[in-house]
């Protein structure tokens, strides 16, 4: 079947386009989820939304781009909002410090799974270390270095997902990448005296 097709059942609210949809995208995106919130039940409570908010507005997708694309804005959007909301949440003050958003490496095991499949590194204790550091990382750049860099997407999918220029993609993944190298020195440093 055709995309156009498939989509045309979808908006059509035909039950087997709806499975079909389920079954091709399921793993995809709790693999979208667990990038970038590596705690289990709180990503897959996300993918949850993504599959309501994708079935309830599938009828005003317009096609402009992938369906599969479309899906990866709808996911990374509701993991962002998740994200936020999490944040200002009173059980998370003790993650903030006097600067804001900054999450102290070494304070939180709320990263639990740390064994996603786009980290392959010697311990869990390293990788928590990681994505806390980047959960501390500006929203532009966290949601370009995570797709990039744990979701394995290509830059042409970065831009597709997050309607930025690839010239801003790559400048954002440099300043990421950057920040978490200091970051992470830091968190060495600080560790090691």
């Amino acid at each position: 079947m055709s995309e156009e097709n498939f989509i045309n059942q979808l908006q059509a609210g035909k039950q087997a386009a709806f499975s079909q949809l389920l079954d091709d995208y399921q793993q995809k995106v709790f693999g979208t989820c667990i990038s970038f919130i590596p705690n289990r039940e709180d990503a897959e409570d996300v993918a949850q939304e993504v599959f309501l908010e994708v079935f309830k507005s599938v009828s005003k997708f317009k096609g402009d781009s992938k369906l599969s694309t479309w899906i990866y804005k709808v996911a990374t959007n509701k993991c962002l909002e998740f994200i936020r909301k999490k944040n200002t949440k009173k059980r998370f003050a003790f993650m903030q410090t006097i600067l804001g958003n900054e999450i102290p490496l070494d304070k939180t095991s709320y990263f639990t799974e740390v064994n996603h499949p786009g980290i392959l590194l010697e311990n869990k204790e390293k990788s928590a270390i990681i994505f806390k550091a980047i959960n501390t990382l500006p929203e532009a750049q966290r949601v370009v270095f995570t797709l990039a860099k744990i979701d394995d997407k290509s830059y042409q999918e970065i831009v597709d997902i997050t309607g930025k220029s690839l010239s801003s993609v790559e400048s954002l993944m440099f300043r990421a990448k950057k920040g978490l190298q200091e970051k992470l020195e830091n968190f060495y440093k600080n560790e090691s005296t």
